[in-house]
């Protein structure tokens, strides 16, 4: 059976630039439908412990310790969770970045007040309340770093003689250390907010307590520091030990303040168990969408080109399944519109570059089956100079509401003087030379070439794989002024040492070679390779300068 074609559609767009949809249908072998059909079905024991053993290892790294030690008390169970279905060290970190952005009260500025205030607590903690153990693991620690210092400290670290407050009975005693920490107002949990922290072993590691009595050192010795109802006979001591509130408080009857409530000391027990409420709500909801859900999935990818040296072309390119688009039908035609935002800044916020588009996806209703088989793509092009930025991408479907957000750091790569040096490599699933005047202008045009990305990089065998590169700084023979030098290709399936393919190009035969630049351009037929994950490489080699670059590339063929 054949497998069918999908012409390519271009798309319209309200500053003249174009979503074009990708031909995506691909041959249907028994493999695949026994694939997907396995994928449907529920995970076996085995396959489910495997994915866990998978999942710990991953975690076995940095951003294990930063979610179990540098966040512990103040990361939200839903964003917990949210961290551990990340599959990429990527992704954490985008994860990471968003995680303190959210937390920021001042996300124009360049310091991030909150996060520096966090770490200033866990340092704080970790010098007065270790106790054999790091102070950032004690209860004062964990208290001190999720809600910063107390409004009121009632101190008594050395214990000693006690005049007990009415509502814990009155009277004097002997106590263990213990401190009562007092906050005016907690958010999430309300005011007048004491913790009370008591050190029985009398080693340094006072624990949080909701006993009162706790503290009391005379509790078990008889006739010892009574309260005043036993001093009166209203009561016995014995009565300590009989009470059904989780106390051992010697009040007798009396009443107690709503505070010293049972329930009402279990609630603010388990409240302060939980990290703190997250200030920032709308950032909350624009992380939960991106992290938790990623609603609109979309992938994104950065191309560099540099230009001279200090300028690089950034092509950034994001790509859509028609699948995953809300299309209606207006005017006899099935229409999906798409609303893009990007923003490029520095790593100390300053904004560098800004782009804005709505585009959309038109599909006359008889194509329309087809049409959601195939994939969208949009690109914009950048100049930058040299150097790290932020990248953040917001991708919404108008008619479906959904909404894709996309952060990531890009490093635009600098040309060495008198140094051999390369662009990304591009594998693309189209190659073609453009008309003269659309020279250097549109989207996916490099130089005199239509160059469109494949973004996952998976190709059909009865595709062609385009192989794209620009290479700078060729040395030239003094003598005849030639380039001399070659390019070895090679591709390798993954999990095997033995090239499948493999050739060599000589530079000075390749057109429109300079030593400013040689651009490789090929189209490489995938008849021939069976399906499977394979690695192409290239080496380009210098014989002037005795220099040589190894781009290399993963794809997928199906």
């Amino acid at each position: 059976m054949k497998a069918s074609r999908f012409p390519i559609v271009c798309l319209s767009s309200s500053l003249a630039l174009a979503l074009c949809a990708i031909a995506s249908a691909q041959k249907t072998t028994p493999a695949q439908s026994v694939q997907r059909e396995t994928v449907a079905k529920p995970l076996t024991d085995k396959e489910r412990q495997k994915n866990e053993e998978k999942l710990r290892k991953e975690l076995e790294t940095p951003y294990k310790k930063w979610l179990d030690e540098d966040v512990a008390y103040i990361i939200t169970d839903e964003e917990r969770q949210a961290f551990k279905r990340l599959q990429t060290d990527e992704e954490r970190e985008q994860f990471i970045e968003q995680f303190w952005l959210r937390r920021d009260p001042t996300p124009d500025s360049v310091e991030n007040e909150y996060k520096e205030e966090h770490y200033r607590r866990i340092a704080y903690a970790n010098e007065r309340y270790a106790s054999g153990i790091q102070g950032w693991r004690t209860d004062r620690g964990r208290i001190y770093i999720a809600y910063g210092p107390p409004d009121e400290n009632d101190d008594h670290s050395q214990g000693g003689s006690y005049n007990r407050p009415f509502e814990e009975g009155g009277g004097n005693t002997n106590t263990y250390p213990f401190q009562i920490w007092r906050y005016r107002y907690i958010d999430g949990i309300g005011t007048n907010v004491e913790i009370e922290f008591v050190d029985p072993t009398m080693t340094g590691e006072f624990h949080m307590t909701m006993d009162p009595s706790e503290k009391d050192a005379l509790l078990h010795v008889p006739g010892a520091g009574l309260t005043q109802s036993e001093m009166l006979g209203m009561s016995s001591k014995d009565d300590r030990f009989n009470r059904t509130d989780g106390t051992h408080l010697g009040v007798g009857d009396a009443s107690m303040p709503t505070r010293m409530n049972q329930f009402e000391r279990l609630d603010l027990y388990t409240k302060l168990q939980k990290a703190p409420e997250v200030k920032f709500k709308d950032l909350e909801a624009m992380v939960n969408s991106r992290i938790s859900y990623n609603v609109l999935p979309m992938k994104v990818r950065a191309d560099y080109f540099p230009i001279t040296d200090t300028s690089v072309l950034t092509n950034v390119t994001l790509e859509f399944a028609n699948k995953d688009l809300q299309f209606q039908n207006k005017d006899g035609v099935q229409k999906a519109t798409v609303e893009i935002y990007g923003r490029i800044t520095t790593m100390t916020r300053r904004r560098v570059s800004v782009f804005e588009d709505t585009v959309a996806v038109n599909s006359p209703p008889e194509m329309f089956e087809a049409y959601a088989k195939q994939r969208s793509l949009y690109q914009k092009t950048v100049p930058l100079a040299p150097g790290t930025y932020r990248l953040d991408v917001v991708a919404k479907d108008l008619t479906g509401g959904t909404v894709a957000n996309y952060g990531v750091a890009i490093t635009v790569p600098r040309i060495g003087e008198d140094q051999l040096s390369a662009s990304t490599m591009i594998l693309a699933d189209l190659i073609e030379p453009v008309a003269m005047r659309s020279i250097g202008t549109g989207q996916f045009v490099i130089g005199s070439s239509k160059v469109r990305p494949r973004v996952d990089e998976v190709f059909t065998q009865n595709e062609k794989m385009g192989i794209y590169l620009k290479v700078y700084n060729f040395g030239q023979d003094e003598l005849t002024h030639k380039l001399i030098g070659q390019v070895e290709y090679e591709i390798v399936r993954n999990g095997s040492n033995e090239p499948v393919i493999q050739y060599s190009e000589d530079i000075a035969q390749m057109p429109n070679a300079s030593a400013a630049q040689v651009t490789i351009e090929k189209l490489l037929p995938l008849k021939s390779l069976a399906p499977g994950q394979y690695t192409i490489r290239l080496k380009v080699t210098d014989k002037v300068r005795n220099q040589v670059l190894t781009p290399s590339a993963k794809f997928t063929v199906t």
